[in-house]
């Protein structure tokens, strides 16, 4: 009985070599507060180059930022990636579908249309897109070697700007429909052979099952090729389209013998539009992407410690750790 007693005794921490917490000092990152003083030094020189250099004609780039031609010149940019980017996203889903079809001649069609479209530069396509009306003088619908139902001039439909709005739009579909494939082929299965045993036909499960749960995948690059696509317009002067904003900045700039400064005007609407197109786009990967798990996380230093105070506090509010100073455990 003595020999229990004294094996338990033993067993039993004493009150002088209970458990401590432990003061955790963060790691210092020398080299992060090195990186970041360069990077000051570096942006400071380039800031410092900017706003002295007389060459950029800061006096004339202020005042031309808000005149109506390149407002207007503006507005036309958007149209034409708006225009552009809704064909591609159309039948990018359309070759998407003919790609993953059983029917061998829909795939032929689309990996032919992919092949041309991808193997062809855009600037090239867009000049024959100018070109159409010598090529094409006039274009009719009727049946082939039988009577014509309907004929029209071609430039009299197919004006720059829509030649030009065409010209990108079928090319970028071509590229898009990699992304919608890949964001397709990135839905499990499993997800289509459940909904067929429920009795849903194909065109139900690809637009309540699939796509909704590809979209996480197609977003983030279509994000990025709707801001390639708004810098791509300036490559219309091919057809040719003039009201475009590199187009119309290169012409105040040769007019004015200061190309320079006109430049820096074009550039900085496309930042600004820029910017907000990336903030849109991360708009909607976080909708989209709610219930990935492996999504990063972008809370800041103190959002991070924020979320820790609150779960140590409540976790004392549980009382399932041993007593001790509240200042020690809500750190």
């Amino acid at each position: 009985m003595s020999n229990e007693s004294a094996a338990t005794s033993a067993d039993a921490p004493s009150a002088g070599n209970a458990p401590q917490l432990i003061h955790a000092v963060p790691l210092r990152h020398w080299g992060r507060w090195i990186a970041v003083a360069v990077i000051v030094v570096l942006a400071a020189m380039a800031v410092h180059g900017l706003v002295t250099n007389k060459n950029y004609h800061w006096g004339l780039v202020l005042p031309m930022l808000f005149t109506y031609e390149i407002g207007r010149a503006i507005c036309w940019t958007l149209i034409l990636t708006v225009a552009a980017m809704a064909i591609g996203i159309v039948l990018a889903v359309t070759l998407a579908v003919m790609r993953r079809s059983d029917n061998p001649v829909m795939r032929a069609v689309a990996t032919f249309y992919i092949w041309f479209f991808r193997g062809t530069p855009i600037y090239t396509q867009l000049i024959f897109w100018g070109l159409v009306g010598v090529l094409y003088p006039r274009l009719s619908l009727g049946i082939p070697f039988g009577p014509e139902f309907w004929s029209f001039r071609t430039y009299d439909v197919f004006t720059a700007g829509v030649c030009a709005i065409l010209g990108l739009g079928l090319n970028e579909a071509a590229y898009l429909s990699e992304i919608v494939r890949s964001g397709l082929g990135s839905v499990d299965r499993g997800q289509e052979e459940a909904a067929q045993a429920l009795g849903m036909g194909p065109r139900t499960i690809l637009l309540r099952i699939v796509l909704p749960q590809a979209m996480r995948v197609i977003v983030p690059p279509t994000g990025n090729e709707t801001i390639s696509m708004l810098k791509t317009t300036s490559l219309v002067t091919a057809v040719p389209f003039t009201l475009e904003l590199t187009k119309v900045a290169t012409d105040y700039g040769s007019q004015t013998l200061l190309p320079i400064p006109f430049l820096v005007v074009a550039g900085i609407w496309y930042l600004v539009i820029t910017s907000i197109l990336m903030f849109f786009q991360s708009k909607l990967e976080a909708y989209y992407g709610r219930s990935d798990s492996q999504a990063p996380d972008r809370l800041s230093r103190r959002g991070r410690r924020r979320q820790r105070t609150s779960r140590q506090a409540a976790i004392n509010a549980a009382r399932t750790t041993p007593d001790a100073a509240p200042n020690e455990w809500v750190g």
